[in-house]
This record gives C-alpha cells, sequence and structure tokens, in this order.
C-alpha cells in the first residue's frame, strides 16, 4: 500500500479496533484482519478520485505540463526503439531511420502547448520513416499520443479534418510501401480513428466537468448573495424598528419630562404635587412600553434555536389606540377614526402601525403646542390607506433633516405600497400611505 494511503486509512483502523476492543474486553486484542475492507475501500475511493481528477482537469492548465510530457516522450521513445530493435528484424532502420524515429518522438515534450506544430513535426520525420520501409510498428505510439492530444484539445471540426488528413497521408504511403496489405491498411485506419474518438470523448467530459463545476460556483455564489441579501435586510428592518421605537419614547419622555420641569419651575411655592405626579407615571409607562417593545425587536438576536425568520410578535392596528393616547399625553389633540372591516396580513398592519407612529412622533416633535391631529385608517378595494394630517407649523427647514420619512417609505415599499409626505396648503402637515392587501402581501411579505 502506498505510504499516503496507509497514513490515511491508520486513524480508521485505530478508532476501529478501540471499538471492538471495548466490545470485548476479555481479549484484549483485535483481529488486524477487521480492518482489511476498510482499508481496502478507502484505497480503492482514493485511486478513483485520483483518474476521474487526471480526466477531468484541462489540459492546457496543468501543472508541470511539459515535464509531464518530457517522461512521457522518453518512456514512448523507449517503447519505439525495443519494438524496432526486438520485432522485425527485417526491417530494422538504418542509420537514417534511427534518426527519424528518434526526431518523432522529441516534440512530444510539448504536445500540449502547442498539439498543432508538434503534429506537423511528428508527420514530418514519421512520413519518410515509413516511406524509407522501416519497422512500421515502431512510430506507432507516438502517432497515436499526438493524434490523441489534438482531439482532446481541438474542436470537432478541426480534429475531422485532421484526422481525414492523417488517414489520407497514411493510405497513400500505405499504397506505395505495401500495396498487398488491405489488412494494415484497415487496422491503421481503425487505430487512427478510435484515438480520435477517445480524444474528442475526453473532450467532452471534461467540458461537462467544467460545466458542473462552474454551475455549483454560480450556485454557492447566488447563496452567499441572498445571504447577505437577507442579512442588508434584516439589519434595514430592526435599525427601522428601533429608529421608530427609540424616536417615538424619547419625543414622548422629552415631552412629560418638560411638562414635569415646568410645573415645578411655574410656582414653587403652590407645588401641584398631582400634575407631577402624573407627569413621573406618564414618564414610567412609557419607559416601559419601549422596554417591552424593544425586548420584543432585539429577541431575534438572542432566539438562535427558532425559524430563521423570527421576528417576534408584530405591532398592528391593534396597537393604535396606544398611540393616540401617548400622544394625547404629549399635548396632542387626536382624532383617529379606524375602519377596516376584513383581517390585514401581519405584515401589512406593522407597516401601518410604524407609519402612524412615526408621524405622530414628528407632530409631536415639530407641530408645536397643542396641535390639532387627525388619523384615519381604512381599508377600500383590497387597499389600506392610511392619513395623518396636522395643524402645526411643521418641521423647521434649517434643521437637520432625519431618517423618519425616509423610514416610512421603505415601510410603505417593504409591502409594496407608496407614502407621500409634505406640508398642507393651509398650514400643518400631511402623511398619507397607500398598502395593497394582496395574496403576494398576505401570503409571502407576511412571512
Amino acid at each position: 500500500m502506498h505510504p499516503t494511503t496507509a497514513q490515511a486509512a491508520e486513524p480508521a483502523r485505530t478508532e476501529d479496533s478501540r471499538d471492538r476492543g471495548s466490545a470485548t474486553p476479555a481479549s484484549g486484542r483485535t483481529d488486524p484482519r477487521s480492518t482489511e475492507p476498510r482499508t481496502s475501500r478507502t484505497a480503492d475511493s482514493r485511486t478513483r478520485n485520483g483518474i476521474i481528477t487526471v480526466l477531468s482537469r484541462d489540459p492546457l492548465t496543468r501543472p508541470h505540463a511539459v515535464r509531464n510530457d518530457a517522461v512521457l516522450a522518453a518512456c514512448v521513445a523507449v517503447l519505439g526503439l525495443a519494438l524496432a530493435l526486438l520485432t522485425d528484424d527485417g526491417r530494422r532502420p538504418d542509420a537514417l531511420g534511427w534518426v527519424l524515429l528518434l526526431a518523432a518522438h522529441v516534440p512530444l515534450a510539448w504536445r500540449r502547448r502547442r498539439p498543432l506544430p508538434v503534429l506537423l513535426a511528428v508527420l514530418a520525420a514519421v512520413v519518410p520513416y515509413h516511406a524509407l520501409d522501416n519497422h512500421h510498428g515502431a512510430p506507432v505510439a507516438a502517432t497515436l499520443v499526438v493524434l490523441y492530444t489534438v482531439a482532446a484539445t481541438g474542436t470537432p471540426r478541426r480534429t475531422l479534418l485532421i484526422g481525414t488528413a492523417v488517414i489520407g497521408t497514411t493510405l497513400t504511403v500505405n499504397a506505395l510501401t505495401n500495396p498487398d496489405g488491405f489488412t494494415e491498411l484497415v487496422r491503421i485506419t481503425g487505430w487512427v480513428v478510435a484515438v480520435l474518438f477517445l480524444g474528442l470523448d475526453v473532450r467532452y467530459y471534461r467540458q461537462y466537468v467544467a460545466a458542473i463545476v462552474e454551475r455549483a460556483e454560480r450556485a454557492e455564489r447566488t447563496r452567499e448573495e441572498e445571504a447577505r441579501r437577507r442579512v442588508a435586510e434584516e439589519r434595514l428592518r430592526m435599525a427601522r424598528d428601533l429608529h421608530d421605537l427609540l424616536a417615538h419614547s424619547i419625543t414622548l419622555i422629552g415631552v412629560q419630562t418638560s411638562v414635569a420641569a415646568h410645573v415645578l419651575a411655574a410656582d414653587p411655592d403652590r407645588l401641584d404635587r398631582a400634575a407631577v405626579a402624573k407627569a413621573l407615571d406618564d414618564i414610567a409607562g412609557t419607559c416601559r412600553t419601549a422596554r417591552g417593545e424593544l425586548r420584543a425587536t432585539l429577541e431575534v438576536l438572542r432566539d438562535s434555536g427558532g425559524p430563521e425568520d423570527a421576528r417576534g410578535p408584530l405591532a398592528g392596528l391593534d396597537g393604535l389606540p396606544d398611540l393616540v393616547g401617548a400622544a394625547r399625553l404629549a399635548g396632542a389633540r387626536v382624532e383617529h377614526r379606524v375602519r377596516v372591516a376584513e383581517p390585514v396580513p401581519p405584515a401589512v398592519g406593522a407597516a401601518a402601525y410604524r407609519v402612524v407612529q412615526e408621524a405622530l412622533t414628528n407632530v409631536v416633535r415639530h407641530a408645536g403646542p397643542e396641535p390639532v391631529v387627525r388619523v384615519d385608517v381604512s381599508d377600500r378595494d383590497g387597499v389600506l390607506h392610511i392619513g395623518v394630517t396636522d395643524d402645526g407649523t411643521g418641521p423647521d427647514p434649517a434643521g437637520t433633516p432625519g431618517f423618519g420619512l425616509v423610514g416610512m417609505r421603505e415601510r410603505a415599499r417593504s409591502v409594496g405600497g407608496t407614502l407621500e409626505a409634505g406640508p398642507r396648503e393651509g398650514g400643518g402637515f400631511r402623511v398619507t400611505a397607500v398598502l395593497p392587501l394582496t395574496d403576494a402581501t398576505r401570503e409571502g411579505r407576511a412571512r
């Protein structure tokens, strides 16, 4: 056995012996022949894989091509010389024949780098060799090797033309040197055709393996790109959730803190303890709500044993009253109507919830003191319509733009909808969104 194969099989032998020893502790020994089938299978597998690898490898990119071809040329030359010396003494080559025979083998060292020039060089030596009626079997191996190389590295059309030319030349030379040798003529033609077909078959096999490898690599790249895309989408989704949650909660906490500070500073001698306690209770309630939503949002990062797309419970239209109540605590006068007859898919409900949440957050932050806000949610013709309008002053044009409007548009696009936002003609700000309730939204986008 080859040392590498023996080393590869040694762990299997040791493990198998240990297992058998533990099963029969009384004997203390195992039969070394018990590992022979496994070792034999390993050696056969390695040999089979090695043969497949050699046949599948592109001959033009194979490492050490010139060195290996030089060794092959030397071996074929030794075979040709042995045939010329040991068989058919009546046609043993003369001095010129020996030179031509050796010259026919030298170009084989570059057969894969330059197959056509090598073929021409071999034929240039072989044709006069046969014309001089030397030993005809000695250069056959070199001719077959170069013909196989041309067929395995060229196109079928080129192989057909070269095969026709070689067979025609062979027939011509054979007709001049041995006119009565019909059997020899058929044998030579059969060998040439067989070698050419073998080269073509190997060429097609290599192309087939290369196509399989390319498809596998392309599928691997596609899987990696899909994984990166899903990671990017998940990161974007979590960034939107965290932005909406934190912006809404921090805005409410800021407003409620301002209320408590105003009560404390307005008339220190006549402190309204009830108002201060209510403001602090509102802050605590906002913190509890934000903590719960934050836990649900980040739960997917900790849940390693659940489904791949587990996202925890999604907020929906049933959470709109809580948003309205929080906005009212912050000083806004909110009127809301929800007219939805059919159940809304979870993804659409979550998108609608976040759109209304961000719109109310912007109202509290930018609309000024005690704005009037109208929230209208309704479904018509398989589409969910959302409208949030206020009569406030609107955002400061000179201020730094945030990610609120961008996030709302991304929310709408994630379920195939659209969103528009901008100032109203009579003052204030308007946000309108249209979210489709199609089968794709109900099934595919809801997952």
